[in-house]
């Protein structure tokens, strides 16, 4: 059965290209645009990876991962930042929250896929 990663950005272009080079890799693939979009697509269905921008409207992705960690059913989903953003106080923000990595933008779908390869839930 195929791993079903989450990918949040306000960018629909950048939703897709993500979402071809997962799916692309064999992964099933749910889209949200900002982080409150996404935890209204969180309903229990088991989720082994989150990949988010950090800057969106609504909710930025720093927030929504604070919020998704008090969520039992997504704990422990591992969560991986791919933004534009580069300031470490940015960073140490995202890890503090619970993020595990951080990708920055403009990336190139091998070097994604390689840091999905080591995240995704088994």
């Amino acid at each position: 059965m195929a791993k079903t990663i989450m990918v949040i950005d306000d960018s629909a272009s950048l939703r897709s290209v993500v979402g071809i080079a997962l799916k692309g890799a064999g992964y099933d693939v749910l889209e949200a645009s900002d982080g409150r979009d996404a935890l209204n697509k969180l309903t229990g269905q088991k989720v082994h990876l989150i990949v988010s921008d950090v800057n969106m409207p609504n909710m930025d992705g720093i927030t929504f991962v604070k919020e998704v960690k008090k969520l039992s059913s997504y704990k422990f989903t591992p969560i991986m930042m791919l933004t534009t953003e580069s300031q470490p106080e940015k960073k140490a923000a995202a890890r503090e929250a619970g993020a595990k990595a951080w990708l920055v933008k403009p990336f190139q779908p091998p070097m994604l896929l390689d840091a999905v390869s080591k995240l995704v839930l088994p």
